[in-house]
């Protein structure tokens, strides 16, 4: 959800429209992956008696949402808007958005790590860790296009003698 809300706020100041179309495919990916995300645990949970549901430690949880989807992390902290960046600087933005892909991929091989053999469930994470992958490579494409357009004028580490109080 995070890096679906990201990616749709950060595309309105991106001053070029591939970089605009990168965050616009990407984000509405992430959509997908929360709605994958979900059936997995829905799946997982809906048949779970309340003895499994102790023992596996999701007791509190279910008290307040039963097998409701609801989005916190694996500590049950759950989601805030607080938890993404948009910044409206592209260079901060774009670095932003890598660090969060190689959070989710490092994610998904925590989940593989605690996963059982439950095939299904491991094909899935695995697509999406791929998937993490891509954005990488894509947010790594748009990093390329925003530093190829900036120059000494607008980009202070090309420029030593940038005075920020100066030119803000």
């Amino acid at each position: 959800m995070g890096a679906s809300l990201r990616y749709l706020s950060q595309r309105y100041t991106m001053p070029n429209p591939e970089l605009k179309a990168i965050l616009t495919d990407v984000g509405t990916e992430e959509l997908a992956h929360l709605e994958m995300v979900g059936a997995i645990v829905y799946q997982l949970t809906r048949n779970q008696t309340p003895e499994q549901i102790k023992k596996a430690g999701f007791d509190a949880y279910f008290i307040d949402h039963t097998t409701g989807i609801y989005p916190a992390d694996a500590s049950g902290v759950p989601f805030n808007a607080a938890t993404f960046a948009s910044t409206g600087d592209s260079l901060a933005d774009i670095h932003e958005d890598l660090a969060a892909e190689q959070k989710a991929r490092l994610t998904y091989d925590n989940i593989l790590r605690y996963c059982d053999d439950d095939p299904e469930v491991r094909d899935a994470i695995r697509f999406l860790r791929e998937r993490e992958v891509v954005h990488y490579q894509r947010f790594g494409e748009g990093l390329r296009i925003i530093t190829d357009s900036l120059d000494s004028k607008n980009f202070y580490a090309f420029n030593p003698q940038y005075d920020q109080k100066k030119n803000m």
